[in-house]
């Protein structure tokens, strides 16, 4: 898409652009679980199979992937999955959003995977084509020309 001057613009990132990075996103925080997962087990003398340690692992868990993708965007807007595609987060007037924006983005993604990725389905009803993630924390994906 061309601006005025006839410079390329970034546009939307379309649900299937985003659901390809985080296909790819996950092989770095699948690794990075399986770092966590043998500490927890290390630490209990067996797997961790409910209760309140079972818990604390799942909290973790979601942590660690979030301190994956929350810096990475921070850093240059991109985590190892979005790269391929050209995807990069930004706040809503272009400019790098600020970390605690990004943990909303990043825990409001979380609660759309939750509910079946509802969320992202989300994009293709709404009027901007935005997530419900993008929405709330005021974030948007682009898809940088190439």
């Amino acid at each position: 898409m061309q601006d005025t001057r006839g410079r390329h613009e970034p546009t939307r990132a379309l649900i299937g652009w985003r659901l390809l990075a985080l296909a790819y996103d996950f092989f770095p925080v699948l690794a990075l679980w399986f770092v966590i997962a043998a500490v927890f087990t290390a630490l209990n003398g067996d797997s961790v199979r409910g209760g309140w340690l079972g818990l604390l692992e799942f909290v973790v868990l979601w942590l660690v992937a979030g301190a994956y993708a929350v810096p990475s965007w921070r850093r240059g807007g991109q985590t190892l999955g979005m790269r391929p595609w050209r995807l990069r987060v930004v706040g809503a007037h272009g400019g790098s959003p600020d970390p605690r924006t990004l943990w909303m983005r990043y825990a409001v993604g979380g609660l759309s995977l939750l509910a079946g990725g509802l969320g992202f389905w989300w994009a293709w009803i709404d009027r901007d084509r935005l997530t419900w993630h993008d929405r709330i924390s005021g974030t948007r994906m682009r898809r940088e020309s190439k």
